[in-house]
């Protein structure tokens, strides 16, 4: 027994040696060589992002274009459709937001145009559902589902700006309360003058309950959404 576990301990140790000697790659026979050859075998893996070939997705021509171009000048109920603004209002939008830093780099590559980001952030809040997913935003734009959601948060970015909130949504001035209630006096009475402010809401709809207080966001619809309630003047 004794002289059967040292043949077995014998065969182990050549199998080691045997597999030690099939790990060394040709020509390192020193430390510093295995160090440089690992160091090389590591930034040649770094340098690529797959180690195998990956499958192209097969894109189709993609409609941005088309909204922006065709259907802006010559459909602009198309483009309503599309987009949720008039031509008008996008127009507008893009002026306030153009300049913004977020959409500038010190790369040499420029980024995408202001208009496509903002289309591409248009398009993903005008539509739910499916209709909102990644995958029919990048082949509605063309572009890459990271990149919707880049172009996304900039124009985002640029939105939430101090500047361009209190340039958007200001106070109501004197002269224009006074106006509204001349006007609902004139298409009303005289007793409902004093309500001189149009209230409206809509629910915007959410992908899932909430993690915190998910509760309050259940609806009347059996949904969990949003409740926006905008505010406007009487007579615009």
């Amino acid at each position: 027994a004794d002289a059967d576990d040292e043949g077995a301990g014998r065969e182990d140790e050549d199998d080691r040696d045997s597999a030690d000697e099939d790990f060394n790659p040709p020509g390192l026979d020193s430390p510093s060589r295995l160090a440089r050859y690992v160091r090389e075998s590591l930034q040649t893996m770094y340098a690529n992002r797959y180690e195998q070939r990956h499958d192209e997705y097969p894109h189709g021509p993609a409609y941005m274009p088309h909204v922006l171009t065709i259907l802006k000048e010559r459909r602009p109920d198309l483009f309503r459709r599309e987009l949720r603004v008039s031509p008008f209002t996008f127009d507008r939008v893009l002026a306030h937001i153009s300049d913004d830093p977020v959409f500038a780099n010190q790369s040499n590559s420029d980024q995408m145009p202001v208009a496509e980001q903002l289309a591409i952030t248009l398009f993903r809040f005008g539509h739910s559902g499916n209709g909102a997913s990644l995958m029919r935003v990048a082949a509605w734009s063309g572009y890459a589902k990271g990149t919707v959601l880049l172009a996304t948060r900039r124009v985002m970015t640029a939105i939430l700006r101090k500047e361009f909130m209190e340039s958007a949504i200001r106070p109501v001035t004197e002269e224009e309360k006074e106006e509204a209630k001349r006007w609902v006096e004139a298409h009303s009475c005289r007793a409902w003058r004093k309500g001189w402010l149009m209230v409206d809401g809509t629910l915007i709809p959410l992908y899932t309950q909430p993690f915190w207080y998910g509760e309050s966001y259940f609806d009347r619809k059996c949904n969990y959404s949003l409740n926006v309630q905008v505010w406007s003047i009487s007579h615009l």
